[in-house]
């Protein structure tokens, strides 16, 4: 127990001691000095020390030959302490700032980077998701033949499936609910939306699915209308995913659903001789 009280100790006292020592450089006049500091400071992965003596000697560094490594690191320095929101719009102004710099297509693929980490969980609301893709085709645009292309072009493709996800999920929770109609749209718009998705006859198989429940829960005069949309449904998906696995599964519904409709002409055909 008192080792562990001694080392507690310890840390808080080495704290206060580097605390103090850097107060102490921050009050200083001498610019060089902190220069060498914050340089010292970065090396040493002591970002947030590094990131406020960059930002204090900027007006003394502006202008001069060490302006343009400053600004990288100052940039850096916010990136590894996961502020990408600050990151971004520093890797923004680098590029902005040193058009000409050999840096200028690492900080272009990092500006989308920030905004990639900054994608959140499915469930949220994607639009760091969507400003990714953006900027990832814009870099890919601006420098195709970049060692980072790949890279991009990867991350373009993570968060295209997370869209999909998303979408998908949205209209899963239709179908669970109960809302049929209102599930076969949103399955249909996944499927055209990511028309080439592994899932997409997936996609297509659910819409079929849906209108099937949603004809059945309709009132008589209504069914015979939606049990054709589902026909129609059928005959989109043979057209579009003829080699599907699931082709099989798609025939048995249509083939269900035209005997359901058979019956329905025959039942309203004895109702109107009744009359």
């Amino acid at each position: 127990m008192n080792r562990i009280v001694l080392l507690l100790l310890s840390v808080v006292l080495l704290t206060s001691s580097c605390s103090n020592k850097f107060g102490k450089i921050m009050k200083s006049k001498d610019y060089e000095y902190k220069y060498k500091m914050a340089e010292q400071y970065y090396a040493n992965k002591n970002y947030g020390y590094a990131q406020q003596l960059f930002e204090d000697i900027f007006p003394y560094v502006k202008g001069s030959t060490r302006y343009e490594d400053m600004y990288y690191k100052f940039a850096y320095s916010y990136y590894y302490q996961k502020d990408y929101l600050n990151a971004e719009n520093l890797f923004k102004s680098f590029v902005e700032n040193f058009p000409t710099s050999t840096r200028g297509e690492e900080c272009d693929y990092m500006r989308a980077y920030c905004y990639y980490k900054q994608s959140p969980k499915v469930e949220l609301d994607q639009t760091n998701t969507n400003k990714t893709m953006q900027l990832m085709q814009a870099f890919l645009n601006t420098h195709p033949n970049s060692e980072r292309a790949k890279d991009a072009s990867e991350i373009i493709d993570k968060c295209r499936e997370k869209l999909e996800l998303k979408e998908f999920k949205g209209a899963e929770l239709y179908y669970n609910l109960g809302f049929y109609k209102a599930a076969a749209i949103a399955f249909g718009n996944v499927s055209d939306n990511f028309p080439d998705s592994k899932k997409a006859d997936e996609y297509k198989l659910l819409v079929i699915k849906s209108y099937v429940k949603y004809a059945e829960m309709s009132y008589e005069e209504k069914q015979k209308e939606r049990y054709e949309k589902v026909i129609s449904e059928c005959n989109d998906f043979a057209e579009r995913f003829a080699e599907s696995k699931y082709a099989e599964e798609v025939a048995k519904y249509k083939t269900q659903t035209n005997n359901i409709l058979k019956n329905l002409k025959n039942e309203q055909a004895k109702k109107a001789n009744e009359r």
